[in-house]
């Protein structure tokens, strides 16, 4: 069985932050190839540990993810954007 997620990097000071959406699992590392490999490490982790607690079914389900004959399939993304509000001032 396999599981298709999507991968967010951003840059916080000189470390590089990975991030699985749909399944709330973050990590990090110097490069962008070091964070994503991270992030899959940490996934794996994640997955293996809920299958374990008998909670891997239920946890994807409750995130939106579609059990397929061979794959988990995450919710599909329809937007992503940056958007910019005012902070009100005190």
């Amino acid at each position: 069985m396999e599981i298709a997620f999507t991968t967010q990097v951003w840059k916080e000071g000189k470390i590089y932050i990975s991030y699985a959406k749909e399944l709330e699992v973050c990590s990090c590392g110097k490069t962008v190839k070091e964070a994503k490999q991270n992030l899959i490490e940490a996934v794996e982790c994640f997955l293996e540990t809920a299958e374990e607690m008998g909670t891997l079914d239920q946890i994807l389900e409750e995130a939106g993810f579609l059990r397929g004959k061979r794959m988990w399939k995450a919710p599909q993304i329809i937007s992503t954007e940056r958007t910019s509000i005012a902070i009100p001032n005190k």
